[in-house]
């Protein structure tokens, strides 16, 4: 039995490890990034202005396929079952294609990260380039860093009710193009547009528009760093896809630790500093709101504009860049060891700036030897070999297809002369949008000629056939071969040819006859 101190002691301990205990979920921190300067920055403008020209105004390009096709450069028809890119028309049978590409970019991803990093997260992926378009709206309206935090804090008036209005305006009609410009990727963009406009669109045109608007701007305008943090799993899989010879964005300690605000009375208080004045710039300009120098972080997405606030600091208190920089791990590693006095275990300033001397700056100090390693000779070659056998296959497929069904009952009829007929269900398929005279005709089987019904032709070996644009042509034909000339195990071919272009496929198809003595 325990004693009434003994039960005391424990409930004292129950409820101070409830107060200690970490909740579950924990409340989004709101991220005020601040508009960053120089190089990266200047990078990360021109992707987003090619990304999101591309993927807003490929819809409206015209490409001229003749009067039987249509005449947008990139489609996917999804009614006519097509996907037309440029002078490429995709059919269902041929998604291969398509598969074959997703697998390359998938490639082209290892490849990427494990080169230079989380650079798809960094500059291209979508949610980075509508959050970056999200926040030139949000600085826009509501000011940089510090506007934004004051406003954020300060009372509800009109200011601020107008302010965060136009922020929220301005996001959604971004949200509503967006969605609008992915839909036109599925029919004709003009003419969808005035349908969208009239009321006239498909419900499901409406409907999709509707969930596009509402994801985007939710995850960029009201998530933005989560979506990266909890949402997205290619953070979780980088992980285990970067080495030593992976570049990433780094925070230099063995140069700028330990930090102070005051380096020059440091200094002349005989202590030893390092060239990081704690100033928290990186920190600022960080739309992950994370803080580098605290070494690699799940949430880093490695956009380099910790880089460019960092250098503009060195450049105004005169010391050399790259105290944030991309690097390796193993540059980092041996960085380290050679800024380290050996015989006290310190960081040596004499030694820091022998390794300033000898590192170049920027992106140039990743050692481009470092790229050509059997990890990335493995990807490029797989990505390469993928990309030339599509090539291979697309330059060189067949714009003419033949197919042929044979009936199972009857397999034959015995008509009244004696001969043994057999019929088919011939399909022609033109994959070309123009029409074309094809010829099908029979090779081999002794004596045999053909019939269309429906076409009033006269019996014969070869029949010519109008094939109309982008479509299958059925036919409906039978063979007939004398009683003379009948025998068992006998096989045909039948050969469609298009004349003007020499393309021509085959099918080989049996003969069904009676059984000898039969």
């Amino acid at each position: 039995m325990l004693d009434e101190r003994e039960v005391e002691r424990l409930d004292v301990e129950a409820v101070n490890s409830a107060k200690t205990r970490q909740p579950l979920y924990a409340a989004r921190k709101k991220v005020f990034p601040k508009r960053a300067s120089g190089r990266f920055r200047q990078f990360k403008w021109l992707v987003m202005l090619v990304t999101l020209g591309i993927y807003y105004l490929t819809p409206w390009i015209r490409w001229d396929r003749g009067p039987y096709a249509p005449d947008q450069a990139v489609l996917l028809d999804i009614a006519n079952r097509r996907f037309y890119f440029f002078a490429i028309e995709i059919w269902p049978q041929e998604f291969f294609y398509v598969a074959g590409m997703l697998v390359m970019a998938g490639i082209g991803l290892f490849l990427v990260t494990s080169t230079v990093g989380r650079a798809w997260c960094g500059y291209t992926c979508p949610q980075t380039v509508w959050v970056d378009l999200f926040l030139v709206v949000e600085r826009g309206i509501e000011g940089d860093r510090n506007a934004r935090i004051k406003l954020d804090g300060a009372p509800w008036s009109f200011d601020k009710l107008g302010k965060r209005a136009a922020k929220h305006v301005t996001w959604l009609l971004i949200a509503v193009a967006t969605g609008g410009a992915w839909i036109f990727y599925f029919a004709d963009a003009p003419t969808l547009l005035g349908e969208l406009v009239t009321g006239k669109a498909a419900p499901v045109a409406y409907l999709t528009v509707a969930i596009l608007t509402a994801t985007t701007y939710v995850f960029g305008g009201l998530m933005r760093e989560q979506v990266c943090t909890y949402m997205c799993p290619w953070p979780r899989i980088q992980a285990a896809m970067l080495d030593e010879n992976s570049l990433t964005v780094t925070y230099n300690d063995w140069r700028g630790e330990p930090r102070s605000r005051h380096a020059k009375k440091a200094v002349a208080e005989g202590l030893s500093v390092g060239d990081c004045v704690d100033c928290n710039a990186c920190v600022a300009v960080c739309p992950m709101g994370i803080d580098i120098r605290d070494g690699q972080q799940l949430e880093c997405i490695t956009c380099a504009l910790c880089i460019d606030a960092c250098d503009s600091v060195m450049d105004k208190i005169g010391k050399e860049r790259g105290l944030i920089s991309y690097a390796t791990l193993a540059d980092y590693q041996s960085n380290m060891a050679i800024a380290t006095n050996p015989t006290t275990g310190a960081i040596d300033p004499k030694q820091v700036r022998d390794v300033d001397g000898k590192l170049d700056k920027g992106i140039a100090h990743f050692h481009i030897r470092r790229i050509f390693r059997l990890r990335t000779f493995v990807y490029a070659g797989a990505w390469s070999l993928i990309g030339v056998a599509l090539l291979v296959a697309l330059f060189s497929r067949d714009r003419l297809d033949l197919n042929v069904l044979q009936d199972r009952n009857p397999q034959f009829v015995r008509l009244s002369d004696g001969s043994i007929r057999n019929g088919y269900t011939v399909k022609l398929l033109n994959m070309v949008p123009e029409p074309r005279t094809l010829t099908l005709r029979l090779d081999g089987l002794p004596g045999a000629a053909m019939t269309i019904v429906g076409m009033g032709q006269a019996e014969g070996r070869s029949v010519d056939i109008e094939a109309q644009p982008d479509k299958l042509t059925t036919l409906r034909v039978y063979v007939r071969q004398p009683l003379e000339q009948v025998s068992a195990g006998q096989s045909f071919t039948f050969v469609v040819e298009d004349r003007a272009s020499s393309e021509s496929d085959s099918y080989v198809a049996n003969f069904n006859v009676p059984e000898t003595g039969k």
